[in-house]
């Protein structure tokens, strides 16, 4: 491994995220929301459902997929984030609403990011009802852009899947991920900066994870989608003070993109930051024949 590198290093501070949500979490709280820091948010809608809703941004991905003519693949990245967070919560999701912004808007380039949000939408069975598209001289440099958007979905009450029945001794069930999604970028472009790498793997639109929530309904205990933090911090997102996630990490074998990673990253900041092949993972008692078991839960 050449010279290490890190997620800090290349600008970006997990750390610093962390103290965000903390520093934030009482004025949230203060408005009577709930599930403040999982991967979706929760409003009562007085009728035994809850809205649930998710907000994310594409992050620096774009500055490597633009030039490869890979932005319809970060549209779908985009949609895909934000849908699978909302179900981590057992959640149907509804809509979706975007925002594209730049310096300047060139319509092929919002364009090709809308058609990839859409495709995945329309995948879903979710409405993409609108957004807003700004051109922010001044705040952004030429030729970038940045996307985000909303999903907001509907869950019953009864069918909330919060974490909370997750129990030591659980057994933790992984799905693949297509490569790198949509996290981690900054250190990959810093990483690309040494060492060139044109897998497919690099810039494969985050997968839906939708179905394979649906059919786990009933036995999930806890769901989580493996953004940035990587496996073993997005599950401890969703289980119970007290309780940790021990992953086998020979489980699985890695995309050939995180081999290339490591020839730059040490071991612990690719499994801090990046899914390393795992997209989604599901808290259950038991897994069934078929289901990859990538670790339990110990207290």
């Amino acid at each position: 491994m050449t010279g290490a590198r890190s997620y800090e290093q290349a600008g970006v501070s997990l750390a610093t995220a962390e103290a965000v949500v903390e520093r934030l979490r009482a004025a949230v709280e203060s408005t009577g929301a709930a599930g403040f820091g999982a991967f979706a948010g929760l409003h009562p809608l007085g009728d035994g459902r809850f809205l649930a809703a998710s907000t994310d941004s594409i992050g620096t991905k774009p500055m490597v997929a633009k030039p490869r003519g890979a932005l319809r693949s970060c549209g779908a990245d985009m949609a895909a984030h934000c849908i699978n967070d909302v179900v981590t919560c057992g959640a149907d999701p509804l809509i979706l609403l975007d925002y594209v912004a730049a310096s300047r808007i060139e319509l092929g380039a919002v364009a090709e990011l809308i058609e990839g949000a859409a495709e995945v939408c329309r995948e879903a069975g979710v409405a993409l009802v609108g957004g807003e598209t700004a051109e922010l001289p001044g705040v952004y440099r030429e030729g970038e852009l940045d996307f985000a958007a909303t999903c907001v979905g509907v869950v019953a009450a009864a069918d909330v899947v919060d974490g909370s029945a997750v129990e030591a001794g659980d057994a933790v069930i992984g799905f693949p991920s297509a490569g790198v999604h949509a996290n981690g970028f900054t250190l990959v472009r810093s990483v690309l900066a040494e060492e060139d790498y044109d897998g497919p793997d690099l810039l494969a639109p985050t997968r839906l994870y939708l179905a394979e929530a649906r059919a786990l309904r009933g036995r999930a205990r806890a769901l989580a989608h493996v953004t940035g933090g990587g496996i073993a911090g997005n599950l401890g997102r969703v289980l119970p003070a007290g309780l940790r996630a021990e992953i086998d990490w020979d489980a699985w074998e890695r995309p050939p993109v995180f081999r290339w990673l490591a020839r730059h990253v040490a071991e612990e900041e690719l499994r801090r930051v990046f899914n390393l092949g795992i997209g989604f993972c599901a808290v259950v008692a038991e897994p069934r024949p078929g289901e990859l078991a990538i670790g339990r839960i110990a207290a």
